[in-house]
């Protein structure tokens, strides 16, 4: 009896000293970052598969070559995709095929509207092909085809589509790319012979001597405010800017 009460006495002389606050903390911060992790799991699966963010509609712009109906068709296998999970190279792959697309942006519309924004490739010239007529760029890539001269503002360049494995081609192409759109539009022909020798018919008849590829920038500058300048009497028959600094008419 006497040893079980000196070890009853013992035990109650024990004192219970309060944690370590260091101790305290580590605990505190180690149930922070375990309830954290639980938020960011939780967090993660409603971004990443929850219904609610799958998309339901794809909104298109930036496109007037490629209709809204055709890059929506061609869009539609990211339909029931989570907006978080789709790139912009999603999008690109899908609009890969069509030439007239030259870059592909997307944005997430919350809750289930997806943006696309397509940078378009820029027609320079038209081709005809038979009975139809086709839109191509600076690197004569066929972005469009339609069926009249007449339903685009773009000049012809005669030789059909055999035309882009001319030597001349790309000159001639270079020194389109480099027009201010409103003098584009005013153009009905352009050819040349040699590297030399660009020239550019205007639909009312008017030609422009071009000549070399070189300083294109500056001759369609000298063109552009040449156009602007008031029909004389005689008309101007020939706008000479092979020498953009000093053009000269005739």
């Amino acid at each position: 009896m006497r040893g079980a009460d000196a070890d009853a006495r013992a035990e109650a002389s024990i004192l219970a000293f309060p944690e370590p606050p260091v101790r305290r903390r580590r605990r505190y911060v180690l149930i922070g970052a375990g309830i954290t992790a639980v938020l960011l799991a939780a967090l993660f699966a409603v971004l990443f598969f929850s219904p609610a963010l799958e998309v339901k509609n794809v909104q298109v712009q930036g496109n007037s070559l490629l209709s809204a109906e055709e890059a929506e068709a061609a869009l539609a296998p990211l339909l029931g995709t989570p907006l978080t999970l789709i790139s912009d190279a999603d999008a690109g792959e899908l609009l890969a095929g069509r030439p007239e697309v030259e870059n592909v942006k997307v944005a997430a519309v919350p809750p289930s509207d997806l943006l696309v924004t397509i940078t378009e490739r820029v027609p320079v010239a038209v081709l005809q092909n038979g009975r139809e007529f086709l839109l191509i760029d600076e690197d004569g890539r066929q972005l469009k085809a339609v069926g009249e001269r007449a339903a685009v503002a773009l000049p012809l360049i005669d030789g059909g589509t055999e035309a882009v494995n001319s030597e001349v081609f790309s000159t001639v192409t270079a020194v389109l790319a480099a027009l201010p759109q409103n003098v584009l539009a005013q153009l009905d022909h352009a050819s040349a012979e040699t590297l030399d020798s660009v020239e550019l018919k205007l639909s009312n008849g008017q030609t422009v001597f071009w000549g070399s590829s070189e300083a294109n920038a500056a001759k369609a500058k000298a063109l552009e405010a040449l156009l602007l300048v008031p029909a004389a009497d005689p008309p101007v028959k020939v706008f000479d800017v092979s020498t953009p600094n000093r053009p000269v008419t005739r």
